[in-house]
């Protein structure tokens, strides 16, 4: 349930674009400007294939597969045990799979992901756990210069 009271396009002042997670508990949270088409709230329990466009945000538990070009929002209450395939992946809660995105993987505290993550970007704030594999590849046909290793790899303090 949520209420739409902001007009559509418009930021609060203070706004960055990469804050798509930081009040996930807001009651309209957002990717940039881009609404939410699907929501699996906390208490939910899903079994299955999800494949969509746009932006889902799941707060309950899921067990299968997703599979999109938009992105995925994964609340602090969130429980996955799901291949997931999509364009951005922005994370709080529990991930156990396999997580390949065409963009960008975000992990905020708390997350925990025991998961192979195939991305090319991967912002991974303190007080996150993460146990598995990270695969990082370019999108673009221009190869980097110098090492790639670690390539890519944001740690944020909070």
């Amino acid at each position: 349930m949520w209420i739409k009271d902001k007009p559509e396009g418009k930021r609060q002042a203070g706004q960055s674009e990469g804050n798509e997670m930081e009040n996930l508990e807001a009651t309209a949270p957002r990717e940039g400007n881009e609404e939410i088409n699907a929501f699996v709230g906390k208490g939910v329990s899903f079994k299955g294939v999800i494949t969509y466009n746009g932006t889902v945000r799941i707060d309950g538990n899921l067990d299968g597969e997703i599979h999109t070009e938009g992105v995925l929002l994964v609340g602090e209450d969130a429980v996955l045990t799901a291949k997931i395939t999509a364009g951005t992946v922005v994370c709080k809660g529990k991930i156990t799979g396999d997580i390949s995105a065409r963009e960008k993987v975000k992990l905020r505290a708390p997350a925990v992901v025991n998961a192979g993550v195939k991305a090319p970007l991967l912002a991974m704030e303190e007080g996150v756990v993460f146990n598995g594999t990270l695969e990082m590849s370019q999108t673009g046909t221009r190869e980097p210069q110098g090492t790639s290793r670690g390539q890519g790899v944001k740690l944020v303090n909070s």
